[in-house]
């Protein structure tokens, strides 16, 4: 051949889809839904307890659900988290609802061993996979698909929605602002219009 015919070929453009979160009806269902929880195994009436706090958790912390399972109790501190991203080096302290704090204690005190959600034996993407079971059947019970980064992308949102600049939202969620921004673009335009709607309000008031 005298040519590639190859190198006319232009490769598709991608369109990224923006970051969907759970809604706070689906959330409702949710946690309404771990009450329901199957009562077997080693922690009996303990698992609605600690499925509970789990999802709490990755609801109110921005964890991804890796995190989650290796959180320790030397992370929480006067309902301070402690996060640290490998990715951005940068320690910080997240502060957490009262009712997050008291439900991951309970859950906390059926724990063995230092980390309140896994028992520390075996290997840990283990107990992920098993967690990630857990959420799947959560998700039946409650009559939502979901899956653990859909509230991580909950967390995210909710700050975006009320203020918080990108730049803190990225480092709360381990992650360069310009990954957040691709993630969270849409929500970063609400968030502008909200506060466009302030500001004209203001306005109005001062008229």
């Amino acid at each position: 051949m005298q040519g590639n015919p190859a190198k006319g070929i232009k490769a598709p453009i991608g369109h990224h889809r923006p970051t969907l979160p759970v809604t706070n009806e689906e959330f409702e269902k949710i946690l309404w839904a771990c009450d329901l929880f199957p009562a077997n195994g080693i922690y009996g009436e303990g698992n609605r307890v600690r499925v509970r706090a789990f999802v709490l958790m990755l609801r109110y912390s921005g964890l991804r659900i890796r995190d989650v399972v290796l959180l320790s109790e030397d992370k929480l501190k006067n309902n301070k988290l402690l996060l640290y991203s490998a990715k951005t080096k940068v320690p910080v302290y997240v502060p957490l609802p009262d009712f997050v704090v008291k439900e991951v204690h309970r859950a906390g005190a059926l724990r063995s061993g230092k980390y309140f959600f896994w028992s520390g034996n075996g290997d840990v993407k283990s107990c992920v996979n098993d967690w990630q079971r857990t959420l799947s059947r959560l998700a039946k019970l409650a009559g939502v698909k979901f899956h653990a980064h859909q509230l991580r992308d909950s967390f995210a949102v909710d700050l975006l929605s009320n203020g918080v600049s990108l730049e803190d939202v990225a480092t709360l969620l381990g992650n360069t602002i310009k990954i957040a921004e691709k993630h969270y673009a849409p929500w970063v335009k609400s968030r502008q219009m909200s506060l466009e709607k302030s500001i004209k309000k203001a306005w109005k008031l001062s008229a």
